[in-house]
């Protein structure tokens, strides 16, 4: 993996209409506290680069990207875990995993307004209805297949218990690293 691509980059610095809801940012998640110190969504550079690939193919067809999660620092893993200790839904912290390294997002697909769009489930939904393979009504169905196809092709694929999680294909090539989002705002 050339040196360039395992940076760090503010994935809106590549592509400015991406939508940035960190929700680990706000009180807006599972656990009802705030967990991160900042509201910039960083991702390792090659993996960025195929995020903008894959808002770039979207926005062709007339969707945006929002953005719940992506680089996720240890300390705001070991936190999640506190809260929610189950390692179907939430990792147990190690700076080899995916969030951990950059190299995953949770995302949905909005309208060009930037309104989040019908989809399986909400986001953080731990049931079996968040499952890839679970059954939806056909409008989500319909939405969720149109960002699941841009972000194969853009080079991503999926964990299969939550749709809205999008690992980078090429994220064993990663190894572990750091960085402080408030750095690249």
């Amino acid at each position: 993996m050339p040196q360039l691509k395992t940076g760090f980059t503010n994935i809106q610095v590549l592509d400015p209409s991406i939508i940035v809801d960190l929700r680990y940012a706000t009180t807006n998640n599972f656990t009802n506290q705030k967990i991160y110190d900042f509201a910039t969504a960083i991702a390792r550079t090659g993996t960025a680069e195929k995020l903008a690939k894959a808002s770039l193919a979207l926005r062709n067809q007339g969707y945006r990207i929002k953005v719940w999660d992506a680089y996720r620092p240890v300390k705001a893993q070991e936190r999640l875990f506190e809260v929610y200790p189950d390692p179907e839904f939430v990792a147990k912290p190690n700076p080899n995993f995916s969030h951990q390294k950059g190299v995953t997002f949770d995302l949905t697909l909005c309208d060009m307004s930037g309104n989040e769009l019908e989809m399986p489930t909400a986001f953080d939904d731990f049931t079996a209805k968040a499952h890839r393979n679970a059954e939806c009504s056909p409008e989500a169905e319909k939405n969720y297949q149109i960002l699941d196809v841009a972000m194969n092709k853009a080079g991503f694929v999926g964990y299969e218990n939550e749709w809205w999680d999008y690992r980078d294909a090429e994220m064993d090539d990663y190894g572990p690293a750091t960085a402080d989002p408030n750095d690249y705002k």
